[in-house]
């Protein structure tokens, strides 16, 4: 059976797309824009994926997106790639969580938790919690940042943040056992790979009529307000 797959992340700046089989990363092609210009960049960037890999959507076995949180305009347009491929190639859709996807960067050992974070609104982050073997401890939230988020995991752990949202932390948190990485780290189609695979193997497929992404928080717009 074919199990070449599809991955598509958008949920950042950060338009991803990569090309796995059975689990192994063969290509991808990342182009990151501050205006999210990801409407324009998606498809070019597929096509040129699949071209420089010498395959046809055709042989795609299942197409994999970011779900979310993130980027309320960048999740919309990847999903709907997604699915207007899988309809038309007729193969099953894969969702994979951005915060899960952005944990696969880092390594700890026994005892740190890894707290990947997507940025939100003024002083929110959208997070979740995961263990050195990237169980997850805490699932995805929102969580408006003071100076005690995350202190009730720290008793027996230390925490490493990254990501998007974890630069605005650093003023509020002042535990010794809370560490923010410097360098500043987006979800890529690349950590999807053996993800994808995972859940292609389990059969873990979405409804592509009903999918929609996993805003998380509704919509705001300033011009509403």
């Amino acid at each position: 059976m074919s199990s070449w797959i599809l991955n598509i992340e958008t949920s950042t700046k950060n338009c991803s797309v990569a090309l796995s089989y059975k689990g192994n990363l063969i290509n991808a092609i990342e182009q990151s824009s501050e205006s999210y210009s990801h409407g324009e960049q998606l498809h070019p960037c597929i096509d040129k994926l699949i071209s420089e890999s010498k395959i046809k959507l055709s042989n795609l076995s299942a197409v994999a997106v970011s779900k979310g949180p993130g980027s309320y305009t960048g999740l919309r347009i990847g999903v709907s790639a997604a699915k207007g491929l899988c309809y038309s190639l007729n193969i099953p859709l894969i969702s994979l969580n951005s915060l899960s996807i952005l944990s696969r960067k880092i390594k700890v050992s026994k005892g740190t938790l890894l707290a990947p974070m997507i940025d939100a609104r003024r002083l929110e982050v959208y997070t979740q919690l995961l263990d050195y073997q990237y169980k997850i401890i805490k699932n995805t939230w929102a969580e408006i940042i003071t100076k005690d988020s995350f202190s009730s995991f720290m008793s027996n752990n230390s925490i490493l943040a990254f990501g998007t949202g974890s630069q605005k932390t650093k003023s509020s948190i002042k535990n010794l056992k809370y560490k923010v990485l410097d360098k500043l780290y987006e979800p890529s189609s690349k950590e999807m790979a053996a993800l994808s695979y995972k859940k292609f193997l389990k059969k873990e497929y979405e409804n592509i009529a009903y999918f929609e992404p996993y805003y998380l928080k509704e919509f705001y717009n300033p011009a509403f307000k």
